[in-house]
């Protein structure tokens, strides 16, 4: 049996490096029926002018995420919508992960895991989402799918970045709702699809290593430059979804803990005192727009009528490699991977010093994953501070432990 067609939307605004760099990720992807559709600013679209003929592109300076990623749906002529945000990176089983419950027919959503900063632990795994916008966390079998029903007062959490719906399911329900710009559009989805009790999987090794890049609402390093967006769509949400709860209350709530973490950022020296106000007040006038924003009811999405068109990889796909070294070798690593990759190889470069530092894993412009890090420290968090290894030793471990999702099976290593 074929596998299922496939639509990725990445959405990209202010963000053409990253969105290059999330174009490479997508085009090692082990995937064998799936497109690409880039709905981007045009500093976005300009920058991929070099990939533009192998995938669909469509024009959109408008900051309202709902809207755009309405407009990559439209476009989409797979069975099943993917989404994954212009500053995150898939593994290379990614979509053959996040597609594989959608043989029960009963599936209508699907979500997966988010890595972090650090390329090692989880940003987010599974939640619940209810109509007051809290979520909590939801136990669930890390090695294979779980499947889910949504209730009115419950919706199962799918992350923007890392998502996929069945394309029918998105267009009759009328995608996401423009009143969302950013912050809280899915989760908008999430509930609409409890509502009517349709199931939602969760897919642990669907991996999405996301980076949380710079943009117009946060610097780099996470620190807020605006609240306005977070204020107006957590108030639309609880118009849509708590109109029966002291919305007031979970304003409050949620400003103090806007207000907490801002004076945490302040303590550290990411913002002075004037910000820490700056900020809220941002937050206030956001609930104030929320209010008045228009929640006229959605009706099924108008499709711009397209073909399917596959996305071809540049080369030849070939299997996995390791490289390994010790740190002082890294420009010669970083010459052979870059070829290795060029030759269509996904390339996982462990580069170790004699020392027990924490260990990173970042993706690479040129295309490969590089895990720098002590040959005694930690990689997952949970590990001992300090641990004896040979080198081989350490090098089979680390490539075990992401054997699953970078390469599609088990590799030797404890």
């Amino acid at each position: 049996m074929s596998e299922p067609s496939v639509s990725v939307v990445i959405v990209s605004r202010g963000r053409p490096d990253q969105l290059r760099v999330c174009l490479t990720g997508v085009g090692q992807l082990r995937y064998p029926n799936f497109e690409v559709i880039v709905v981007a600013d045009g500093e976005g679209l300009q920058a991929i002018e070099g990939v533009s003929e192998r995938i669909k592109t469509h024009q959109f300076d408008t900051p309202n995420i709902s809207q755009a990623r309405n407009h990559g749906i439209a476009r989409a002529a797979g069975g099943i919508v993917a989404f994954i945000d212009d500053d995150a990176v898939p593994e290379p089983t990614w979509l053959s992960y996040l597609v594989a419950p959608f043989a029960d027919p009963a599936v209508a959503a699907v979500g997966g895991f988010v890595i972090g900063r650090n390329g090692i632990s989880y940003q987010w795994k599974a939640r619940d989402i209810r109509p007051d916008g809290s979520s909590s966390p939801i136990t669930v079998d890390e090695t294979r799918p779980t499947v889910l029903q949504g209730t009115a007062t419950r919706g199962v959490k799918t992350e923007g970045t890392n998502m996929a719906f069945r394309r029918d399911v998105l267009v009759g329900m009328g995608g996401f709702h423009p009143a969302f710009a950013f912050y809280l559009d899915e989760s908008d989805v999430n509930l609409r699809l409890g509502e009517t009790g349709a199931c939602t999987a969760i897919a642990p090794r669907a991996i999405v290593h996301h980076g949380f890049s710079a943009s117009r609402y946060r610097q780099q390093d996470r620190t807020p430059k605006d609240l306005t967006q977070i204020g107006a769509s957590l108030v639309v949400f609880l118009r849509r979804h708590a109109r029966n709860s002291d919305c007031a209350e979970v304003i409050a709530a949620e400003r103090a803990q806007q207000r907490r973490r801002l004076l945490r950022q302040m303590a550290a020296g990411k913002l002075i005192p004037s910000d820490v106000g700056r900020l809220l007040k941002s937050f206030d006038k956001g609930c104030a727009e929320g209010a008045d924003r228009n929640l006229a009811p959605l009706t099924k999405l108008a499709l711009v009528e397209t073909e399917f068109r596959p996305f071809a990889p540049i080369v030849q796909a070939k299997g996995h490699i390791i490289i390994s070294a010790w740190r002082w070798h890294w420009r010669k690593c970083q010459i052979e991977a870059a070829q290795e990759v060029r030759d269509g190889s996904i390339v996982s470069l462990y580069l170790f010093s004699i020392s027990a530092r924490y260990h990173r894993v970042s993706f690479y412009p040129d295309g490969y994953w590089v895990q720098r890090g002590g040959l005694f420290g930690r990689s997952l968090r949970s590990d001992r501070l300090w641990r004896f290894y040979r080198f081989p030793r350490r090098v089979a471990r680390e490539a075990a432990r992401v054997a699953a999702v970078r390469f599609g099976r088990q590799a030797d290593g404890g």
